[in-house]
């Protein structure tokens, strides 16, 4: 993302109905572009209302945000786009909601304490206008630094106060550097909840409980959906073709059009339900899955669902980054696991004869599917322990307290 994000712009505070300015309780401007960011987002806000419940919301997120009380002066989704070929078609969206949110901490109703959820490229040009404003930032899901660009760490250190880590390897990262970081452990711990059994949650989609399910998890973005869609729905003709019995599950992302998705659907001859939240239901009910990379598949393996990982972009995208990024994975389940547990398949081998392969292995192969279960559930040890989401609440109470006792000075 370019630097002119940060030149130019208005920093009048653009007062909006939905900006809490005309009353004195302490704000926090909370940001994130992602459906992960906006599920973590909401799981904080309702936290840090348990035991602060005079810390006002309002910021960048999606609906899950929305629901737990956050007021939402711009939709996440908007703004959730990767790669470079996709941020520069979508440049004047993004440059409008920066200049906006700029304007909001230069202005009279400038938050207490600014929460910063993933979303590197727009989020720490963000936190560059906060110090400057100063006004405390958390960030929250650090900036993968151990994947690519490595010398981000400096440049977090300048302009972020303290960084909530969600891996317990990410400290190491920032010794030396001037900024206090603080391991909390993975905030997906506290949200999987399996609502229902396999056969009761298949009985109330009207689906019979026998017969292999798979789940097509295509992605929370515009730009997943563009690249990747049609070569799921591809593997899964093929599994179809192997095996007729089988039925699929697809979940509806967070700021995604479920008619978009039955629109794409409707041209394919396929049993495919799709279901609106409810993820970890979901993910228990099937017997494999085709996904995105993505924080999706650490929701995957904390269930225990054997998973194909595939992933797609502009070309030019994918040459770029292929120099850029550091890591032996992409996928965030193989990247805890530290080895090859779930096979990926990026640009050219995803495709859909590799994919639907995978899949039939893990449904025909019991060995080989119970070999994946065990290594899903050594993922799920090495991610620690639930309560990040009351650990960073606490930590978010405090910077807001101290964020308006120097504003008051």
């Amino acid at each position: 993302m370019s630097d002119e994000l940060e030149k130019g712009g208005d920093l009048s505070p653009h007062p909006s109905p939905l900006t809490p300015y005309d009353d004195h309780r302490r704000k926090a401007m909370i940001v994130t572009g992602e459906a992960s960011g906006d599920l973590h987002g909401a799981n904080l806000i309702r936290a840090v209302r348990e035991i602060d419940p005079d810390l006002a919301f309002f910021g960048v997120g999606g609906q899950l945000m929305k629901e737990a009380g956050c007021d939402l002066l711009i939709a996440g989704e908007d703004l959730a786009v990767m790669g470079l070929v996709e941020v520069i078609g979508h440049f004047p969206t993004i440059y409008r909601a920066f200049n906006r949110l700029k304007g909001i901490l230069h202005g009279e109703g400038r938050p207490d304490v600014l929460i910063l959820i993933d979303f590197p490229d727009f989020n720490l040009r963000l936190a560059r206008q906060a110090k400057k404003a100063g006004i405390p930032v958390l960030y929250y899901v650090s900036p993968q630094v151990w994947a690519w660009r490595r010398g981000r760490v400096k440049k977090i250190a300048r302009v972020v106060d303290r960084l909530a880590a969600i891996f317990p390897f990410e400290p190491g990262f920032y010794r030396g550097q001037d900024i206090e970081v603080e391991y909390v452990g993975h905030p997906l711990l506290d949200e999987v909840i399996v609502g229902k059994e396999r056969e009761e949650f298949l009985a109330s989609l009207g689906l019979d409980p026998g017969g292999p399910v798979v789940g097509l998890f295509p992605g929370s973005r515009r730009n997943e959906l563009k690249y990747n869609f049609e070569t799921i729905l591809e593997s899964a003709q093929r599994v179809r073709a192997a095996q007729p019995g089988v039925r699929f599950l697809m979940p509806v992302a967070s700021g995604i059009d479920p008619e978009l998705l039955r629109t794409k659907l409707a041209a394919r001859d396929l049993p495919v339900v799709l279901v609106e939240k409810a993820i970890y239901d979901v993910i228990n009910a099937c017997d494999a899955i085709i996904t995105v990379s993505g924080t999706v598949t650490l929701q995957i393996a904390l269930v225990g669902t054997p998973m194909a990982v595939i992933y797609k972009m502009a070309p030019l995208t994918y040459r770029i980054g292929k120099r850029l990024v550091k890591v032996p994975h992409i996928g965030l389940v193989n990247i805890v696991a530290e080895t090859r547990l779930a096979r990926e398949f990026i640009q050219e081998e995803a495709n859909s004869e590799n994919i639907a392969g995978e899949i039939l292995r893990i449904l025909e192969d019991e060995a080989y599917g119970r070999r994946l279960k065990e290594g899903l559930d050594d993922v799920r040890r090495k991610m620690g322990e639930p309560g990040c989401s009351g650990r960073v609440a606490r930590m978010v109470s405090e910077m807001s307290r101290r964020g308006r006792a120097e504003s008051s000075q």
